[in-house]
């Protein structure tokens, strides 16, 4: 498997649009685990599930990096690098993933996916701020038309719900907390792409992306086993690795997610501006709709396909932009 993802990435770096391309993957990669860790969440809860996945996740690229290039880290990196990509993974991974696990239990995934759907914008502006990327009116056209076709799927998908007393109807008090807790994971995930890509080009050298997500995701990965221990959850969680059904569904939503997904998304915004990266990442929600329809059988309603084309639509202008 390492081998034959490696080989995959090194022919698709030989690609015109590699950007655009690792953006798609990213939000094919986080619908199909998305899957996998709901499926997990429902057996050990969704804060073990968050903090398994990243140990196995490191676990991977440790060994892909060893096998590929016989050291995890290159040997010019420099202390500029080192900061940002942590400070990345701690604001985008810690801070901005923790907000969105806990505003799906407080308003649930409909509320949830569409406040996420801000965070293209908020990488456009950071990007803008702090490192001085411009964009032509017609990727600015193309984002605002992927957003609202994100925004229309979630929007439909969540019309046709019938329970009025499910997650996604929270009382008035929950549903501010989690929105500013919706609204923290989407700052955290442009956030932490935007200084992503100041470690990667703007610190005095390069770093591949494959090295700059392994800084990234072991950071984190220590950082919240740090906090696991301290909440005293440390002997439930080690429990929870014993268990072979759950860990077979962490297993394989680490492998297309944390390791995938993080992977293509430092792919994407190495070589494309941060805010297209971050509108492609964002297709999750319309990239997953044949997903929904082959698992769990659901049908999809006309106006969330016509949505889905709005977002395409506006994906390609991107692309031809």
């Amino acid at each position: 498997m390492p081998i034959g993802v490696f080989y995959w990435y090194a022919y698709i770096q030989r690609m015109e649009y590699i950007g655009e391309a690792a953006g798609l993957a990213t939000a094919f990669f986080w619908a199909l685990t998305s899957i996998f860790f709901a499926e997990a969440g429902k057996l050990i809860g969704s804060f073990r599930v968050n903090v398994i996945r990243l140990l196995i996740a490191v676990a991977i690229y440790t060994a892909l990096l060893l096998i590929t290039t016989g050291r995890i880290l290159p040997a010019d990196i420099n202390q500029s690098q080192l900061f940002w990509l942590t400070l990345s993974g701690l604001i985008g991974l810690i801070l901005g993933d923790g907000c969105g696990f806990k505003a799906l239990v407080m308003i649930g995934p409909r509320l949830t996916s569409l406040l996420y759907a801000s965070a293209p914008i908020m990488a456009t502006i950071i990007a803008w701020m702090f490192l001085g990327e411009k964009l032509g009116v017609w990727s600015l056209v193309g984002i605002g038309l992927t957003v609202a076709g994100i925004t229309w799927v979630v929007m439909e998908r969540g019309s046709r719900s019938n329970n009025t007393n499910s997650i996604d109807h929270p009382d008035a008090g929950s549903l501010a907390k989690g929105v500013l807790l919706g609204l923290g994971a989407a700052a955290g995930q442009a956030i932490g792409l935007v200084m992503a890509k100041h470690a990667m080009v703007h610190c005095g050298g390069e770093i591949e992306p494959l090295q700059a997500s392994f800084v990234r995701m072991s950071t984190s990965m220590v950082a919240i086993w740090m906090l696991v221990a301290l909440r005293g959850h440390l002997g439930s969680t080690l429990t929870a690795l014993r268990q072979i059904r759950p860990m077979l569904f962490c297993t394989g939503g680490a492998v297309v997610g944390p390791f995938l997904g993080v992977w293509m998304s430092l792919v994407a915004v190495r070589y494309i501006a941060t805010g297209t990266a971050a509108t492609l990442n964002a297709m999750t929600p319309v990239v997953i709709i044949p997903l929904i329809i082959l698992y769990y059988k659901e049908k999809v309603s006309l106006r969330a396909f016509l949505g889905a084309v709005v977002a395409v639509g506006g994906v390609a202008i991107l692309i031809m932009s």
